[in-house]
């Protein structure tokens, strides 16, 4: 890793080093966005580059630049997720030996698309339970072997790379102002490259850095003034869920960012529906962070231009009904309950006819009765139409006297049962 801060002229020369190998990702005006905020509001789709995401950029460029002397002793990673493929397309490309090191538990359509797309130039090496495991046996493999460390965000290379997003956004919006420009932030590195171009090239952007709710190491560390790691996180936007970020992007933040925004990720999950049905983009979580945090800002950005770089689109299907769930219980379409029922003939069919409306169906229903018992709880899921009837259903358990404890606001009983 170096210290060195990421400069203009290292992403004018990314942009020569990547011409040819990346693709010039569109940026486009979104209506319905636009009429939902009062903005103009353009996507940059970098889910639509080469590998379905931006890392391409930054680790062809780290890579693309060792001497021949480097190249011959290969390179490694640490990833279980777009940086282990823009790495292992770079290592195809340059037909330089790679090893990727990947958690155990790394879903096999994972492993199967890094070997892929690195063809016979990759070898995938499983280890440990989590990344910090498997970038933990990448740094004792490196010091063995004697091989090259390409970081996911913290290098200038990296970051120079990234910021070539920088270079086509600009080119492509004209002569237009860019008042506002969202960007995820995991590590950092796509954020530092934005900034290190935007803040020469278009001083008055302001930009704003987006997080998930639960891994905010950005946001902790500008608070705490330094480079924290975090305790815990939650890995559900795996794309932007780390526990630490880089110190290079961490100076820069610092200094350029006009704030964090954190998004809780049932919000996220919204909007990943919400764009694949009005639009039929299939985002990944953290690719859809930046349009996410839009209604944070709601009044700011009203009459303003507004850029949202969606970094990626490597979405599992087999996901999607977790993001679905997710969502309904963000907007409150969706409820759980532990609720005892009497055993006796007729206790759920009065359940169904007098407590529940037309506006609402049971989705999970498990109940196991007991011997000798007068009443069996069950766990039961209800999804609603319209968020406002939340309050009408528990009044009608309440006025049949049902005996009920809900579980949407018990994180502690809701992620053991659900």
């Amino acid at each position: 890793m170096t210290s060195e801060l990421p400069k203009t002229k290292g992403i004018i020369q990314a942009k020569k080093n990547l011409e040819g190998i990346i693709e010039v990702t569109p940026l486009k005006l979104n209506q319905i966005l636009s009429d939902e905020t009062g903005a103009k509001v353009y996507l940059k789709r970098e889910d639509l580059q080469v590998v379905r995401s931006y890392k391409i950029r930054g680790a062809y460029n780290f890579i693309s630049q060792l001497t021949k002397e480097q190249k011959k002793l290969g390179v490694v990673c640490a990833s279980a997720g777009n940086h282990a493929q823009g790495f292992a397309y770079s290592c195809q490309l340059l037909k330089i030996h790679g090893v990727v090191f990947m958690p155990s538990p790394t879903p096999r359509q994972k492993i199967d698309a890094v070997r892929r797309i690195g063809k016979n130039f990759i070898e995938v090496i499983l280890s440990g339970d989590t990344y910090d495991d498997a970038k933990s046996a990448a740094q004792k493999y490196i010091s063995t072997h004697k091989k090259i460390l390409v970081p996911p965000f913290d290098h200038t290379l990296i970051i120079e790379g990234q910021g070539t997003v920088a270079m086509e956004i600009l080119e492509q919006i004209g002569k237009k102002k860019i008042d506002y420009l969202f960007v995820p932030i995991g590590g950092g590195g796509l954020a530092a490259g934005l900034i290190t171009y935007f803040k020469e090239f278009s001083p008055n952007t302001k930009i704003v850095g987006v997080e998930p709710l639960g891994a905010p190491a950005m946001k902790v560390s500008l608070e705490k003034n330094k480079v924290v790691t975090l305790s815990q996180i939650d890995n559900f936007v795996d794309g932007a869920a780390v526990k630490q970020v880089g110190q290079i992007p961490f100076q820069l933040c610092k200094k350029n960012l006009e704030e964090v925004v954190l998004v809780p990720e049932g919000r996220v999950c919204t909007k990943i529906m919400q764009l694949y049905n009005s639009d039929a983009i299939v985002l990944e979580p953290a690719g859809a962070l930046s349009i996410a945090a839009l209604d944070y800002y709601k009044e700011k950005i009203k009459g303003k231009n507004v850029v949202c770089v969606i970094s990626g689109g490597n979405n599992d299907i087999g996901r999607m009904p977790d993001i679905k769930e997710r969502s309904l219980i963000f907007e409150g379409l969706k409820h759980f309950f532990i609720i005892k029922f009497p055993q006796r003939a007729g206790a759920l069919r009065q359940f169904v006819t007098k407590v529940l409306s037309a506006n609402e169906d049971i989705t999970l229903f498990e109940y196991t009765k007991k011997n000798s018992k007068e009443s069996g709880p069950a766990l039961v899921g209800i999804e609603l139409k319209y968020k406002d009837d939340y309050d009408l259903l528990i009044k009608r358990m309440k006025k049949y006297k049902v005996d009920f404890v809900p579980l949407n606001d018990n994180p502690m009983l809701f992620n053991f049962l659900i």
